[in-house]
Parts: C-alpha cells; sequence; structure tokens
C-alpha cells in the first residue's frame, strides 16, 4: 500500500490548514483548521469534510491559531475518536481558545438568525458549540520538543519549535516506506515559521536530511526591511503619537494568542518610559485576557530579557472581560487605545468598535498583521472607502494604517533560508498556506537555488499525492472537489454584491438632486427586468 497525502486546506489560501496521510498502519491528520476570508470559502466550515472523521486514528497538532485549530471540536463530534498531539503550550492556549471560538460561534449565530427571522430566512446552526469545543480538550496529548513519540503504528513525531507564538512547532514525521528498503519515509511540516525579530519566541528550528517539505508561505513574495526590537518600537511609538493627535480611538485589531501580548508589552513600555501619551489601554477580548494568564504561566520559555508580569500588570492597562465592561468603553470620546480581537476584523467586539468609530475623521485603525482576501481587514488595508459591518454600510473616515513587524510570520528571505537549512530535500517541497502572489514570490527564491523547479508543488484544495514514488505523484480522490480553484483564490459573488451595494449608494447620494436619483434607480429596476 502506498503512503498519500491530501492537502485538505491551506492551498492557495492562508486557512483552513489540514494535512490527511493515509499510511498502510493507519490515517492521521496534521492540522484541522477554520477557513476564513470570502462566504464562499467559509462556508466549507459548514459542510462534510472531505473525508471520515472516524477513520482518522490521530490528530498533530503545530499551534493554536483557528485556521490550524479551529475545526477539531466539529472533528471530535463528527466520530473522530482518537489523540491529538500537541506541545503543552499549544494545548493550555486551546484550552481557551477553542471553548471561546465555540461561544464565538454560538453568539454571532444567534444574531444571524435574529436577522433571517426578520427578513424569513431559514435558521442556521453554528458549526459547533462551546460544549463541543470543551469535549474535545480530552482528546489532547502532550508532547515535548526534539522527542521522538509514536503517532500510530510505524509511525512516529518530533515537534521543532516554529518560533511563531507560544507552542507553535514544526513537525518531522517518519513513516515507514516499502518502496524504499530500510529507509523511513521523512517529511516535515512547516507549520507556521516565526521571524527573526519576534519578540517573544526563539528562532525556529528544523531537521535536515528530508524526503519531502511543506511550507508555509503566507509572506513568501514580501521583503521587509531589517528591523529590531528597538526599531519596532520605535515605529509603533510614531504610530500611536499620530493617532493621540487626532485625539480619538486608536482601534488595534489583534490576534487574541501572541500578537496581542506583544502589543501590550511594548505599548506599556513606550508608556512608562514617556515615549508616547499615557493613555487607558483597553484589552476588549475575553480570550485574550485568558491567554495573557498562559502568556504568565510559561514565561520560563519565553525570552528572558522581556519582565511579562511587570509589563502585563501596567496601571494603564484595563481588562474588559464581560460585554457589559466593553459597552462601557464608549464613554471615553479622547485618546485612548481598544486592543481587540479579530486580527482580520471578521469577528469578535472589534467589529463593534469598528462600527462606532470607522466613519469619525479623528479615529485611527492600525493593522498589525496578514489580512486574508476578502476579509474585513484586506478591505480597510486596500483603501475601501465604505464597508458593510454586520449589514450595515460604515463609511470610512478614520486613518488606516498598518505596520507588519508585529507578524507571527517569517518573510520571503527568511523562508528561503529556512527552506536551505532544510537540505538535502530529496523528493519534494510542497508550498501551501499562501495566496497566489506569495507563492509565486517564493517559488522564485527557491527555484533551481535551493530545490529543483520540477521537485517543487503548489496543490489545489483537495489535490492528493501517492508520496511512495520517487517524485510525488497526484491521485485521484473518490469524492468530488469541494470548490473549484478559481473560487478558492477568487473573490466571490458575496463580496460583489457588497461592492455594488456600496457603490448604488455612492452613486444615489452623489447625484444632484431627486430627479437624478429617480433615474438611477428605474435604470437599475430595467437592468433587473431585463434578466
Amino acid at each position: 500500500m502506498s503512503i498519500t497525502v491530501q492537502i485538505c486546506g491551506a492551498a492557495r489560501t492562508v486557512t483552513g490548514s489540514c494535512y490527511l496521510f493515509n499510511t498502510p498502519s493507519g490515517r492521521f491528520l496534521v492540522d484541522c483548521g477554520i477557513f476564513q476570508g470570502p462566504k464562499t470559502l467559509k462556508a466549507l466550515n459548514y459542510g462534510a469534510f472531505p473525508f471520515h472523521p472516524s477513520d482518522i486514528d490521530a490528530v498533530l497538532l503545530t499551534h493554536t491559531h483557528i485556521d490550524h485549530s479551529g475545526l477539531l471540536p466539529k472533528l471530535k463530534r463528527d466520530g473522530f475518536s482518537g489523540p491529538i498531539f500537541a506541545t503543552r503550550g499549544t494545548i493550555d492556549l486551546c484550552s481557551y481558545m477553542l471553548p471561546d471560538s465555540g461561544n464565538i460561534q454560538e453568539t454571532e449565530v444567534l444574531a444571524l438568525n435574529r436577522r433571517n427571522a426578520a427578513r424569513r430566512r431559514a435558521a442556521v446552526s453554528p458549526i459547533y458549540t462551546q460544549a463541543d469545543a470543551i469535549a474535545a480538550l480530552d482528546a489532547f496529548r502532550p508532547v515535548e520538543y526534539q522527542s521522538w513519540y509514536p503517532v500510530i503504528p510505524g509511525v512516529r513525531a518530533r515537534y521543532w519549535n516554529a518560533g511563531h507564538l507560544l507552542g507553535s512547532a514544526s513537525i518531522e514525521l517518519e513513516i515507514p516506506d516499502q518502496g524504499a528498503g530500510e529507509r523511513p519515509l521523512r517529511v516535515l511540516m512547516s507549520g507556521d515559521i516565526g521571524p527573526d525579530a519576534k519578540l517573544l519566541e526563539p528562532l525556529p528550528e528544523g531537521p535536515t536530511d528530508l524526503d519531502y517539505v511543506f511550507c508555509e508561505s503566507t509572506y513568501g513574495d514580501t521583503d521587509r526591511p531589517a528591523t529590531t526590537p528597538a526599531v519596532r518600537r520605535s515605529h509603533l511609538a510614531q504610530e500611536v503619537r499620530d493617532a493621540a493627535a487626532a485625539r480619538g480611538a486608536l482601534l488595534i485589531p489583534a490576534f487574541a494568542v501572541e500578537r496581542t501580548q506583544e502589543l501590550i508589552a511594548d505599548l506599556t513600555d513606550l508608556m512608562a518610559r514617556n515615549e508616547i501619551p499615557a493613555a487607558p489601554i483597553f484589552l476588549d477580548s475575553p480570550l485574550a485576557i485568558r491567554a495573557t494568564e498562559v502568556f504568565r504561566n510559561h514565561a520560563a520559555s519565553l525570552d528572558p530579557h522581556i519582565d511579562i508580569e511587570r509589563l502585563l500588570t501596567s496601571p494603564q492597562l484595563h481588562f474588559t472581560e464581560t460585554v457589559d465592561e466593553s459597552k462601557a468603553i464608549a464613554r471615553f470620546s479622547g485618546f485612548h487605545i481598544i486592543v481587540a480581537a479579530s486580527g482580520m476584523c471578521d469577528a469578535g467586539r472589534i467589529r463593534h468598535h469598528l462600527k462606532r468609530w470607522l466613519w469619525r475623521k479623528e479615529c485611527t485603525v492600525l493593522l498589525t498583521g496578514f489580512q486574508a482576501q476578502g476579509t474585513l481587514g484586506r478591505f480597510l488595508s486596500d483603501g475601501a472607502k465604505a464597508v458593510r459591518i454586520q449589514g450595515e454600510e460604515v463609511k470610512v473616515g478614520a486613518r488606516i494604517r498598518y505596520i507588519d513587524e508585529y507578524s507571527g510570520h517569517a518573510d520571503g528571505p527568511e523562508l528561503a533560508r529556512w527552506i536551505a537549512a532544510r537540505r538535502p530535500i530529496r523528493r519534494g517541497l510542497f508550498m501551501v498556506h499562501g495566496e497566489e502572489r506569495a507563492l509565486g514570490g517564493l517559488l522564485n527564491r527557491v527555484a533551481e537555488r535551493t530545490v529543483p523547479t520540477a521537485q517543487i508543488f503548489t496543490p489545489m484544495l483537495d489535490d492528493a499525492y501517492d508520496l511512495s514514488t520517487a517524485a510525488p505523484t497526484p491521485v485521484d480522490v473518490a469524492r468530488p472537489r469541494r470548490l473549484s480553484p478559481d473560487a478558492v483564490v477568487n473573490l466571490d459573488w458575496h463580496n460583489d454584491m457588497s461592492k455594488l451595494i456600496l457603490d448604488i449608494n455612492d452613486q444615489i447620494e452623489a447625484a444632484a438632486d431627486e430627479r437624478a436619483r429617480g433615474v438611477i434607480v428605474r435604470k437599475l429596476r430595467r437592468a433587473l427586468e431585463q434578466e
């Protein structure tokens, strides 16, 4: 029997990480994450898996982020009964993050169903509930870095620190290969690779002499200027001073795990040094508050030069855990800072703050990480003049700023160096977890220089390969593709519809008088009647 892998997520996109390995002794997954972005892509979260969960013997989890772990509760609810292997840091973070994800889904579906009832639309169900997430936590099994662990009979795994966030790992696999004599098939799954100048994490590590490497490509086309912690804090300080001069709110959408803790550490340190104005900092994310406690508990594994306890107990820092505490932030009208999830503005409390502030010129929105295609954060970073939030149109009057130095991902040169350090790569390099431009950028960096072009693969969603052959061979899978390649790569009709509604409103508002507005409406009606 051959060894195959099916790419069930994070193919030509940066979310939904999930890889299915089928071996002579069993089947296992590496990651099982949620899809984010356009509604067509997010709809995959509600549909059936491209495999039977009850057939999966084990899961290896690279790290906590929801696009890598977020469908584990659904997997367990739908029949998976095996272990989930992860580092202790990842398990501790998931113990808060997965139940929070279930709670968010229940809350948002409740609000959506109220709107659906008013529009006489059918009710929908959450992908999974908070109870499903809590039940999934029993399946977690802790592993230590750089120690071999049995996964299924004959297959073992070793975790290497990926330098991405607390507990993150690249996972080395050894799988018995009947066609390779005594040498097992050696595969490395990168997970997400951290950058060189990460505030809290060490440099990423990994083994050499591999048959296959699966490498993330999120920033494969990006060359960041060289930076240091001091330079990063200097850039953040300037953004804060500019926002303070506008005398409004500084909204920072941030991933609740690690990005938030890094920002809070730098903001409180800058205030303590009088490099930025002292102002209230509201950490408006129950998940981020709980994650902060996990970071305190794991302080020994973080950068020893950072005093986590001191920086995260600043008198300027205010934790707003309840809904009422979050709503009370609206009483502040002068300069203040709100750090809230989600990092791509697609869920969580940040959307409520954006609805209140986004149209005001005194507001600043500071984006601090990758914004996937089709997300609200991506529309803002691309310069949208108006957006739709929870079905309502909001004009963009705020300053939209971007600082990339808090990214948890390596840039193109760092990824290329990480791949080169894994050599020899004997059979193939799979580039995953990246959009089209990023994949192309990374391909240009490593093709021929590091790996022969013929041995580099950029799979589509649901592609499968036989890894037992001298080079990976595409294989047919029993189920049809869940989405066409174009539907994965491009914006969908939901995005087009939102833009059309915004454009119509702009045209009507810009019309000279009532008669001109009537002409626009009649033209639209005639166009609809002609269809």
